[in-house]
């Protein structure tokens, strides 16, 4: 009798010792269709073109002719169309391409997939937050800062710009003499006075923070330049402005007067306004008491 088309085809593989994973691996034709294909049972494969191509497949792998397979599967479908005809119309499913073993390999690969879309989420989401809260920590640090700014310790020029609008509503205190009041916050003060030619150095420090000078034409001060932001002055009951050196100013001790001749422009203005040094000549020690005259006779001297 002579051998059938699964008999050679199942003999081939055999004899090149070839199992069918690994034909169903390398044709893509499912394992139970190559069985059944070597046991000539062909009830179970798509039908019509199908089978002749995983017939053909078949018989190139394992290195039998596929145009004798061919018609031995011709004659096989036509033996067997008396008994049950073969359903041309029949559906394919893909998943004869494919070996049964793979068919759940899918799933790890999916949840893997969503777990690293969502470590990636997160990560953005982290780094989102802190991008936001790093600005906010910069914003903050900045509000406090300008918060704990004391313009009381070092004036600007539009806060005694300020003050002086301020104080011209004012009634001014009596200008028929000097009366000084000189505070200090540091730990200690010396100065150098001289009131109506009368010359005198003090210092101030420990329980005596504050001195005041009497005067019937002037009262000169002088300390050193470096602790003058912590000087406060009151002028016959008026507080003034605490007086900054000029940013031109050379000498170490820090040096101002009060006159008949500009103590109503220092009441009126809540500050004592420095002349331009390059404009005029200093005074010299010789008229130190001499009240200025001309442009500057309503301004202290910065010497």
């Amino acid at each position: 009798m002579a051998e059938s088309l699964g008999e050679k085809l199942r003999q081939a593989r055999e004899a090149r010792d070839i199992t069918i994973s690994e034909v169903a691996e390398q044709t893509r034709i499912s394992a139970l269709y190559l069985e059944a294909i070597e046991k000539d049972d062909y009830r179970t494969l798509p039908g019509g073109i199908f089978n002749k191509g995983f017939v053909k497949s078949f018989a190139k792998y394992v290195g039998v002719e596929e145009d004798e397979a061919l018609q031995d599967y011709a004659r096989i479908v036509a033996s067997q169309e008396t008994d049950q005809p073969e359903q041309e119309t029949r559906s394919y499913r893909p998943e004869v391409l494919t070996d049964d073993s793979r068919s759940g390999s899918m799933l790890p690969t999916i949840i893997f997939a969503v777990l690293i879309l969502g470590l990636i989420s997160w990560g953005v989401l982290a780094l989102v937050k802190y991008i936001q809260s790093q600005q906010s920590s910069v914003t903050g640090t900045d509000s406090i800062a300008e918060s704990n700014t004391k313009p009381e310790e070092t004036p600007s020029a539009d806060a005694n710009s300020n003050a002086a609008n301020s104080n011209t509503a004012e009634p001014l205190p009596s200008t028929e003499s000097i009366k000084l009041k000189l505070s200090t916050s540091a730990d200690e003060l010396a100065i150098t006075s001289m009131v109506d030619g009368k010359r005198e150095t003090v210092l101030l420090t420990g329980d005596i923070k504050e001195r005041e000078f009497d005067a019937e034409e002037s009262v000169k001060i002088s300390y050193y330049k470096g602790s003058a932001e912590f000087v406060n002055l009151e002028l016959n009951g008026k507080k003034i402005a605490t007086p900054m050196p000029p940013e031109n100013y050379r000498k170490n001790g820090f040096e101002y007067e009060i006159n008949m001749s500009n103590l109503k422009q220092i009441l009126q203005e809540g500050k004592i306004v420095f002349a331009d040094p390059s404009a005029s000549p200093a005074p010299s020690a010789e008229n130190a008491n001499t009240a200025p005259s001309g442009d500057n006779a309503n301004v202290g001297n910065a010497q």
